[in-house]
């Protein structure tokens, strides 16, 4: 039995669920047509392109946290997730997820993506270990801030090592799964890394390492 983490974002899912969360917002008219649109656009591209100011982005992506109300909020997901979320789970993920937890793993995703948007994901994949960037709540709404450091890059690795400690783990043996080269940091530190439908960058990363290469989409 060993350690099974998992990218979720273009890896357990065939989206990104932060933008898709923004295009769905979007379609709501929860947020600016224009303003929010472009921006949401211009910081995939950034993370894409491995730039992307998490700060700046954070900013903006939590915002609409803090400017509804927990019950619209919730309305909004659970649309969102019959909508867009529910399309995108590949069957080969699930298989993939099924595996490892046959075999005894314990399973956890680690994602760039906020809380809001990823526990029900994570829940409805049957995984019950997530590691996402919090955002902040007082007195029962959401601030439009972070709570603690952001699961991004080297992010990832020290919000693992905190949660390892946490739950008395370690990392022998350990899977990563994802299509990232931002998560190389974390790629880099277990025993099984695996690019799952990589980027360009990932892939020849991958192929100079002899990391196993897969797809969950085939």
């Amino acid at each position: 039995m060993s350690l099974a983490i998992f990218d979720l974002d273009n890896t357990l899912l065939s989206i990104d669920s932060d933008h898709a969360w923004g295009e769905f917002l979007l379609e709501q008219g929860a947020v600016d047509p224009i303003a929010y649109r472009e921006a949401n656009e211009r910081f995939m591209a950034d993370y894409n392109a491995g730039t992307l100011d998490m700060a700046a982005f954070l900013e903006m992506a939590l915002k609409p946290l803090a400017d509804n109300s927990p019950e619209q909020l919730s309305a909004w997901h659970q649309q969102f997730m019959a909508s867009k979320i529910e399309p995108s789970i590949l069957p080969k993920a699930e298989e993939l997820l099924g595996r490892h937890r046959t075999q005894g793993d314990t399973l956890l995703i680690i994602t760039a993506t906020n809380r809001f948007i990823t526990a029900p994901i994570a829940e409805r994949l049957g995984v019950d270990n997530l590691i996402a960037v919090n955002p902040e709540v007082r007195e029962g709404r959401y601030t439009g801030r972070v709570s603690g450091i952001p699961s991004y890059r080297e992010g990832k690795v020290t919000r693992l090592n905190e949660w390892l400690e946490q739950q008395d783990l370690s990392m022998d043996g350990a899977w990563f799964y994802s299509d990232s080269h931002n998560d190389l940091p974390l790629l880099e530190k277990v025993d099984h890394p695996v690019a799952v439908d990589p980027d360009d960058t990932l892939r020849q990363v991958a192929e100079e390492r002899h990391w196993r290469i897969m797809s969950l989409r085939d």
